[in-house]
């Protein structure tokens, strides 16, 4: 079997390594073994937090629709009940959209709840 020379592949995955972790701060981008577990922990948070997002966003949607009903005078609880009770079949996200965007809609939704 013919010898195979590893230092074009190794000098190639290391140089891949630091090509990833440019924007680093301190050795983190520059010194190997650092930059590899560097790059270990920035993978497990960007796992975590593309789930952690859907979470924050649900949270900032909840936020705005309490906002905006309690100028109508009900709370946030009151109102999802009552939209689930009448079968109006709006996700949080639209809601708030309507809230933000076009209160005249979110008024009338709201009228209908009442």
């Amino acid at each position: 079997m013919p010898r195979v020379k590893r230092g074009v592949t190794a000098r190639k995955r290391r140089k891949n390594t630091l090509a990833r972790t440019k924007g680093f701060r301190h050795g983190l981008h520059s010194k190997e073994r650092s930059a590899k577990t560097a790059l270990m922990h920035a993978g497990i948070h960007a796992f975590n937090d593309r789930r952690k997002k859907k979470r924050d966003f649900r949270t900032l949607w909840q936020i705005q629709i309490n906002a905006a009903v309690r100028a109508h005078g009900l709370s946030y609880s009151r109102f999802m009940h009552a939209l689930k009770e009448k079968g109006i079949g709006l996700n949080r996200k639209m809601l708030a959209e309507l809230a933000a965007e076009s209160p005249d809609a979110f008024e009338k939704i709201v009228g209908a709840i009442k």
